[in-house]
């Protein structure tokens, strides 16, 4: 652990040094992983739960914002892709359509959020997946005991294999009974995972994706996916295990689809090529849940035109620090 010392007039930040960029480097080396702090929740942000929903073949999961605090998670990372805690309110910007708004709410805290967990169970995973059950056991281990998780597994269709629970051990327990077969219906098992959030008891949300394949299976589109994330109100994460020369078009173009898909959503999509760097990619996604800044702003004039609206967070810092980014979702949808 290091820490990055600010100019006397401002406040010390403390970077906490996580695994080095583990994306797209087969042969990065190991790194110590962090252990996160736990906080008590902050009650009174968390959203009313809504009544959970299946699977219904003509129901898309319609996610839009309903309140006028618009809350966002942010991620703040450095040059070396190590994430970066100790910011304060007036190091954050945050913008509407362009608007300069006032920060609200400001909280560094870890509150806890409704974790779903999506795992691709399909065929070609049969060498790969226990792999894939190790990087959920440590991405359950960086939880929050008050977190609630779920667990969805995929191969021609997706199945909800875990029920919303606090109990992290159980998540993977529920794994370890999938079997791989099958083709890749990953676009469903997302629409899936959108559609459960529907019942999540936190206002802070997340998916986990691991997937080794480009969809080859699903009902729903590309284009219906990406509209229902925009729609959603949950942050995406995803891991991508795709060889160096793919054979089909569908692997061709996963990794472009699973980067879209995140990063509209403030999350981020990794790649890998070899599956030994799965478990400790899968804490570093954890930390990151632990480690975010959480900013809640009204607008002037709140809307209710079902549209999109941009947002930009943007960072205010003394001169002579290191480049940093900050990584929140791209905007939402208001009510109407």
């Amino acid at each position: 652990m290091s820490t990055t010392a600010l100019p006397q007039s401002s406040r010390r930040i403390r970077c906490f040094f996580l695994l080095a960029c583990l994306a797209l480097s087969s042969s990065a080396a190991a790194q110590s992983p962090l252990d996160a702090p736990h906080v008590s929740p902050r009650n009174e942000l968390l959203a009313e739960a809504r009544p959970e929903s299946d699977y219904p073949n003509s129901v898309r999961p319609v996610l839009r914002t309903s309140t006028n605090l618009v809350l966002v998670p942010v991620s703040v990372s450095d040059p070396m892709l190590r994430l970066v805690t100790g910011l304060q309110q007036s190091n954050f910007e945050i913008f509407e359509n362009g608007k300069r708004q006032e920060i609200r709410h400001f909280s560094s805290e870890d509150s806890p959020v409704s974790l779903g967990i999506i795992v691709d169970t399909s065929g070609s995973m049969a060498g790969k997946l226990e792999r894939a059950r190790e990087a959920v056991k440590q991405f359950c281990e960086t939880a929050n005991p008050l977190d609630e998780f779920f667990l969805i597994t995929f191969s021609d269709q997706p199945e909800i294999a875990g029920d919303f629970t606090d109990d992290s051990e159980r998540i993977p327990a529920d794994l370890a009974l999938s079997v791989p077969h099958g083709r890749t219906a990953l676009l469903d098992a997302i629409y899936l995972g959108l559609q459960k959030m529907r019942g999540a008891k936190y206002g802070r949300k997340a998916l986990l994706i691991i997937s080794d394949g480009g969809d080859n299976h699903s009902r729903y589109t590309e284009r219906e996916l990406r509209s229902a994330v925009k729609e959603s109100d949950v942050s995406i994460y995803t891991i991508g295990i795709f060889d160096r020369y793919a054979p089909t078009e569908e692997e061709r173009l996963g990794p472009l689809l699973l980067t879209d898909i995140a990063e509209v959503t403030g999350g981020r999509a990794f790649f890998l090529e070899n599956t030994i760097e799965l478990p400790a990619l899968a804490h570093r996604i954890g930390a990151e849940l632990r480690t975010q800044y959480l900013l809640g702003y009204r607008p002037d004039h709140p809307p209710h035109d079902g549209k999109w609206h941009k947002i930009t967070v943007k960072l205010k810092l003394p001169r002579g620090l290191p480049f940093l980014q900050p990584h929140a979702k791209t905007g939402y949808y208001a009510s109407e």
